[in-house]
């Protein structure tokens, strides 16, 4: 039997779970609405499945293999059950249409209070993975790689990661210091910084902040910042937009180019910069409840966010495709409109010292202006 056998007969199992205990052993008691649940495995076929869910069958087993252990439910709520694979099944519809949690009850057949329930316990579980799936190239051999990647773009030497931020819409968080989460553009949310790779895929995700809180807060305050502060990665760089400071392990992009071999250098950095750029298009294009807005209590925002971090860096190593659009979703505005939305125009930041800008004048002495001759 292969693995996908085991998979489908996995799965029958799960859907053998979803039934209550038998009317013969319970006693009477005052009926109740019960809603039919979809076995949407068995109704959608693959393309109609991606669509809906934002990902491949496929890779939803794969993920509920992580964690199916974290969905059973106990022996007391046996009568409210909810198989583990639905439940996985109604929090990524949740993240794919940033529905209510009553529209997502609706279309797995279960109560809102309940819709309301399971996706902050799904969302929990797979934020729980965050260690397993997020994490920085932390050995020689990752760190050599890490920079190779990157150094394919556009030939920038020694890139660990790209940082930058974007904002997660919330609802009023309510109470004195609610206006400290109303951004720049009006709204309430988080902003939350993200370090990728080449590939787009995660390696530092930070999900707390009010949105009124400028990215080099974030970045100063963050464990990797400290990291790289005290040469844990070695002589490498972080490649960040004129929102940072100028670094000896961050190098961001100059405000004016005077000769050829300061083009080469801004050139080469906004291009090997570009995939956390292009990685919160995808991030949200595939989870739209983090473009549309989370309208959740405070608290359970950051396990949201994480979840979807955490699910983005699953499917991107397993080379999944990016879903199509979902045309069932009411857009406030189209959607490149809407991701930009969700993204705040940093004027450049004060220069910093003057210790800091050497760094960045002897890479572009010592390292493009030698590249500039080989371009002529």
């Amino acid at each position: 039997m292969n693995r996908r056998q085991r998979s489908c007969l996995a799965l029958q199992s799960f859907l053998t779970l979803d039934d209550s205990d038998s009317e013969d052993d319970a006693p009477a008691r005052r009926p109740r609405l019960i809603k039919e649940r979809m076995l949407h495995f068995d109704d959608l076929d693959d393309v109609a499945f991606m669509k809906r869910f934002r990902l491949s069958k496929e890779g939803a087993l794969y993920v509920l293999e992580k964690i199916a252990i974290k969905l059973e439910f106990r022996s007391f709520e046996k009568n409210q059950s909810v198989a583990p694979v639905n439940q996985l099944l109604l929090c990524l519809r949740f993240y794919a249409t940033g529905c209510t949690q009553l529209s997502a009850g609706d279309f797995c057949g279960v109560s809102e209070s309940t819709a309301n329930r399971i996706v902050l316990r799904v969302s929990d579980a797979l934020a729980s993975l965050y260690k397993e799936h997020i994490s920085f190239p932390d050995d020689e051999a990752s760190l050599k790689r890490t920079q190779l990647e990157f150094h394919k773009i556009a030939r920038f030497p020694k890139v660990i990661g790209a940082v930058d931020c974007t904002h997660v819409k919330i609802k009023s968080p309510g109470g004195e210091q609610a206006e400290y989460y109303r951004c720049r553009k009006g709204y309430f949310s988080l902003n939350c910084q993200a370090i990728c790779n080449a590939n787009m895929e995660i390696l530092d995700m930070v999900a707390r902040w009010p949105g009124s809180t400028h990215d080099q807060t974030i970045f100063d305050q963050c464990r990797q910042r400290a990291l790289l502060e005290n040469d844990r990665y070695g002589d490498v760089y972080l490649l960040g937009d004129g929102g940072y400071a100028c670094r000896k392990y961050i190098m961001t992009p100059l405000a004016e180019c005077r000769t050829p071999a300061e083009n080469l250098y801004n050139e080469a950095q906004i291009r090997t910069r570009n995939p956390v750029e292009r990685l919160f298009g995808i991030w949200k294009g595939r989870f739209p409840v983090l473009a549309l807005g989370l309208n959740v209590d405070l608290k359970n925002v950051e396990p949201i966010i994480i979840a979807t971090a955490v699910l983005h860096n699953i499917l991107r190593r397993r080379g999944e495709a990016e879903p199509p659009d979902d045309d069932e979703l009411n857009l406030p505005m189209p959607w490149d409109r809407l991701i930009d939305f969700g993204q705040i125009e940093l004027v450049n930041h004060p220069t910093a010292t003057e210790d800091n800008n050497l760094h960045r004048r002897a890479i572009i002495n010592d390292y493009f202006r030698s590249l500039q001759h080989v371009h002529q």
